[in-house]
């Protein structure tokens, strides 16, 4: 049984639109702690990247419609990364930590979720919002 969720992506000092639009991502089951989401959506991400291919082009292309989808959703990029595949367990410990080190933050609906226990408020129009920190140096 699959469950979706929906997520925005912000960071803070770009100049996106509050009304970015939640992109629908399938899980394989509905996530009942922060632990759980994190997890899940990273396990999609490294799926995701691990299939795109390189198919030997020397100039991938873009239609129209891949380059409005992927600026929804903050990034326009090729999705080639000759042949290096991502590793779940290393992803996974990353993502764990990025959220311990306050690198990103999340939010469902207008709630921040600040533990990685922490239970998810459901509710039929539930949004998620990751926020990604920028550290300054110097």
């Amino acid at each position: 049984m699959s469950f979706t969720v929906y997520v925005r992506m912000k960071k803070p000092g770009r100049r996106m639109s509050k009304d970015l639009s939640p992109v629908p991502f399938v899980l394989d089951r509905k996530p009942d702690t922060v632990r759980e989401l994190l997890l899940g959506l990273t396990e999609l991400g490294v799926k995701d990247y691990n299939e795109r291919t390189d198919e030997g082009q020397l100039l991938p292309f873009l239609t129209r419609e891949e380059i409005a989808g992927q600026a929804l959703r903050g990034k326009v990029s090729f999705g080639v990364h000759n042949g290096k595949k991502a590793g779940l367990q290393k992803a996974a410990e990353n993502t764990i930590q990025c959220f311990e080190d306050g690198i990103y933050r999340v939010f469902a609906g207008e709630e921040e979720l600040t533990g990685l226990e922490d239970t998810i408020p459901w509710r039929e129009d539930l949004v998620f919002t990751f926020v990604r920190l920028v550290m300054l140096s110097g």
